[in-house]
């Protein structure tokens, strides 16, 4: 028990009236799941699920879209996991909604560790932690890629945000496939590896989604009748017709400063220096704009709601 979560724990049987009617479905539905928290967050909602090494473009749409849906009331499922995963549960409890993780081993083996704290968050908020294995059971490789079976299960619709080819996301999507769910793409560059597996089911058929909008049309009408506050979009400070053109060109790109640069020359000569750049570039990235990739290259940082 050394590191467990707190809070209240239930075992629900196939017979239990709150079992979740959706996980009953799959022809290979738990004899049992073992939850910490909130039973009655098992219900229906959108998963968010993506890369664990995700660029910080994959980080940004896995918080942006999860949070469009938490604000309808729509609760978010996901595997917990380094990446994509931990940012679609963040985003969920920052719009104090409930979200439901999906553990790979049992509740009691918090994995990865350094989730513990995200963890304990979710019970606190109202979420839950399941699993379809015993408390103290360790978590092992192929027991993550059973448990995709459960996000997708439960989930109306299965959002991919970024998958390579193979991978564990990309499975999730076979499983919503198989449990006839609707599987929801966030298109990525064609050069990025994380990307591959998203762009090749686009290719497939699940369906792209191309901006705010086109998400919200497919919540509609997934989840019927939502909550009508309205989704409000984080404001952004004013940008001069260069700065949005350099914006744009990051958002299509990861650019080196050097490739900035160029571009920057290109278009308008006469208003910078090397020197210039830099200190924009220092500054966008204050403001959020923009991001540092590991490689040294820079990218546009997706926010929480509307335009990066």
């Amino acid at each position: 028990m050394e590191g467990a979560i707190a809070g209240e724990h239930t075992v629900l049987a196939q017979e239990d009236e709150r079992y979740p009617p959706a996980l009953l479905r799959l022809p290979d539905a738990p004899q049992k799941l073992f939850v910490i928290g909130n039973v009655g967050a098992l219900q229906e909602g959108l998963a968010v699920v993506g890369a664990r090494k995700a660029t910080p473009y994959g980080r940004g749409c896995a918080r942006r879209f999860a949070r469009r849906a938490a604000r309808r009331g729509i609760v978010i499922i996901s595997g917990g996991a380094r990446g994509c995963d931990a940012e679609a549960h963040r985003a969920a409890l920052a719009e104090h909604a409930p979200t439901v993780v999906f553990m790979g081993g049992g509740c009691h083996k918090v994995y990865p560790t350094q989730h513990a704290a995200l963890f304990k968050e979710v019970v606190e908020a109202g979420g839950a932690l399941v699993s379809e294995h015993e408390w103290e059971t360790s978590p092992r490789p192929f027991m993550f890629r059973m448990r995709n079976r459960l996000i997708a299960g439960l989930a109306k619709a299965t959002l991919i945000v970024e998958a390579g080819l193979p991978s564990g996301t990309f499975s999730t999507a076979d499983e919503a496939l198989r449990a006839n769910r609707d599987v929801l793409v966030v298109p990525g560059s064609i050069e990025s590896v994380q990307s591959r597996g998203a762009n090749r089911l686009i290719y497939q058929g699940a369906t792209p989604i191309v901006d705010d909008d086109a998400f919200d049309e497919r919540l509609c009408s997934l989840f019927g009748l939502l909550r009508q506050e309205e989704v409000t979009r984080i404001e952004e400070p004013p940008l001069t017709g260069m700065e949005r053109k350099l914006i744009d060109a990051l958002t299509a790109a990861p650019l080196s400063a050097e490739e900035l640069f160029s571009l920057a020359v290109q278009e308008d000569g006469q208003a910078w220096t090397a020197a210039a750049l830099n200190g924009w570039i220092a500054l966008m990235e204050t403001k959020g704009f923009i991001t540092r990739y590991p490689g040294g290259k820079y990218g546009a940082q997706v926010k929480g709601g509307g335009r990066p």
